[in-house]
C-alpha cells in the first residue's frame, strides 16, 4: 500500500483557482462494467478508463477468476471464455468494497462463489444482508464461515424472483441485476436504485444481449439468457458524476472562474440546487458547469439521500464549503453513520463543527481554516481534506493518499492546472 501524502499551500480563504478541469469516467460505473466481463464468453472492451486504484484491485480480482485482462493505455479489453474459478482473493475482498458486485456475476455462471467480508473505507457499517437475501431468493445456499462466505446453488443454476430491496441500494440493485442475467426465467427487482450507475451498466449490458427493462425506475426485469458475447462494441461508461461535483463545490468557494468540462450537468441537479441556494453564480451546458466563486456564502443546510438526492459521497466536500458560509449551516447524513467522523479534524483546522450524534452536525461559518496535518480516513473525506487544506492558511499535509488514489487519477496534476500548489511526498 502507498505511504504517499500531499502537500498543500492554502489560499486562506482567497478565491484564486481559475481555468478547465476535466471530469474521468464515473469509478463506479467503470468498476461495474468490469465485473460484468465475467458473463462474456469472449472479449469485452471498455474505452476511457481511468488510472485508479480500485480499477486495479478489479483487475487482479478477474484475473484471479479466470478473466484475460490486458490494457493499452486507458483502453481494457476482457476476455471472460475462462471464467472458472468462483474464489475471490480474501485478502484483496477483505480491503476492497468494490469486490462485493463480483459474486453476483460469478454465482450466476458458475452456480457458486465464496468470498471474504468485503473491505473498503471506514465509513461505518455496510452490511451484505440485501445481498445474501437475494442470492437466496434466486435458489442458493448462503454458508458464513469464520473468515468467508459460500454461496452455492443446488442445480448450479440461479432461478428468477421477484427481489424487493428493504432500502436502495445502487450495488446490490447491479450486483442482482448481473447474478439473474444467466438464471432460469424472469426476476424483477422492486424498489431498485434509480443512479444513473445502474442505467449505464444496463445499457452496456442489452448492448450485448441481455435483456433489462426499467433501469433507472424503482422496478427493473430481467430475462434470463445465454452469456453475453459484445459482437464488436466497445464501451464508453458515462462520466463521474462525484468528481465533478467535488471540482463545481471547490470552484464555488475557491475559484473566480472555474469550468468543469466533460460531465453531464443532469447527474448533479440536487449539488446545483443547493449551491444556488449558498448563492453561488454557475452555468451549465451540455458537457459542463462554470462556477463562479461566491465572494459571500450563505449558509445551507443539507441532507443525503439515494439518488436523484444529495449524494453522500459530496457530504464532506460540501461541509468544507459550509465552514466558509455565513451563519449557521446543519449536515444531516442518512446513509452511513459515521461518515461525520472526519469533522473532528476539521475542527482541529479552526472549523466550528457540533457533532449532534451519528448523523447530524451544525457548522457555523465563515471561519478562517488553518493548515493542519491530516489523515485520510476515506475516499471522500480525503478528497474533503484536501479541498480544506486548499481553503486553509498555512501549509497542510495530508496522509493516506492511498484512498484518494482509490478514486481519483492523478488529482495533484489536474489541481496544478487550476492553480492549487499541492505536490505529492514520500
Amino acid at each position: 500500500m502507498k505511504t504517499d501524502s500531499f502537500e498543500v499551500v492554502g489560499l486562506g480563504g482567497e478565491r484564486k483557482l481559475s481555468g478547465e478541469i476535466k471530469v474521468n469516467k464515473a469509478k463506479n460505473a467503470v468498476l461495474k462494467a468490469m465485473a460484468s466481463t465475467t458473463l462474456f464468453s469472449g472479449e469485452a472492451v471498455i474505452n476511457e478508463v481511468p488510472e485508479l486504484e480500485d480499477v486495479g484491485r478489479m483487475a487482479e480480482l478477474l484475473e484471479g477468476v479466470g478473466v484475460k485482462v490486458s490494457n493499452d493505455s486507458k483502453k481494457w479489453s476482457f476476455d471472460g471464455s475462462g471464467v472458472k474459478n468462483p474464489a475471490l482473493n480474501h485478502e484483496i475482498a477483505k480491503r476492497f468494497r468494490g469486490s462485493i458486485v463480483l459474486t453476483g456475476p460469478l454465482l450466476g455462471r458458475l452456480g457458486e462463489v465464496s468470498f471474504a467480508h468485503p473491505g473498503g473505507c471506514v465509513i461505518g457499517a455496510r452490511p451484505i444482508d440485501l445481498f445474501l437475501k437475494g442470492f437466496e431468493k434466486m435458489g442458493a445456499t448462503v454458508t458464513e464461515g469464520e473468515n468467508e462466505f459460500k454461496v452455492k446453488t443446488s442445480g448450479g443454476r440461479l432461478k428468477g424472483a421477484e427481489i424487493f430491496f428493504p432500502i436502495q441500494s445502487h450495488t446490490a440493485t447491479e450486483t442482482l441485476m448481473m447474478a439473474a442475467m444467466l438464471a432460469e426465467g424472469k426476476t424483477i427487482l422492486k424498489n431498485a436504485a434509480l443512479e444513473p450507475e445502474v442505467v449505464d451498466l444496463a445499457e452496456f449490458l442489452n448492448r450485448c444481449g441481455a435483456d433489462i427493462v426499467g433501469a433507472g425506475t424503482p422496478t427493473i426485469e430481467i430475462e434470463g439468457g445465454e452469456l453475453l458475447s459484445s459482437h464488436g462494441y466497445e464501451h464508453t461508461p458515462m462520466p463521474d458524476r462525484i468528481e465533478a461535483g467535488s471540482f463545481v463545490i471547490l470552484g464555488a468557494m475557491s475559484g473566480t472562474e472555474l469550468k468543469v468540462s466533460e460531465c453531464n450537468p443532469s447527474h448533479l441537479e440536487s449539488t446545483l440546487s443547493y449551491l444556488k441556494d449558498a448563492g453561488v453564480d454557475f452555468e451549465t451546458g451540455e458537457d459542463f458547469v462554470s462556477v463562479r466563486g461566491a465572494k459571500n456564502l450563505n449558509a445551507i443546510s443539507i441532507k443525503t439521500h439515494e439518488y436523484p438526492g444529495f449524494p453522500t459521497d459530496l457530504q464532506a466536500p460540501m461541509a468544507v464549503l459550509q465552514t466558509q458560509a455565513k451563519g449557521e449551516s446543519t449536515v444531516f447524513e442518512t446513509i452511513f453513520e459515521g461518515r461525520l467522523n472526519y469533522t473532528a479534524d476539521l475542527v482541529k483546522m479552526g472549523a466550528d463543527i457540533t457533532l449532534w450524534n451519528a448523523h447530524q452536525a451544525g457548522i457555523k461559518g465563515p471561519t478562517l481554516l488553518k493548515g493542519h496535518v491530516l489523515e485520510g480516513p476515506d475516499l471522500r473525506a480525503g478528497l474533503a481534506y484536501i479541498w480544506a487544506a486548499i481553503v486553509a492558511k498555512g501549509v497542510s499535509v495530508v496522509n493516506n493518499v492511498y484512498h484518494i488514489d482509490r478514486g481519483y487519477e492523478r488529482i495533484e496534476d489536474r489541481l496544478r492546472n487550476i492553480g492549487v500548489s499541492i505536490k505529492r511526498v514520500n
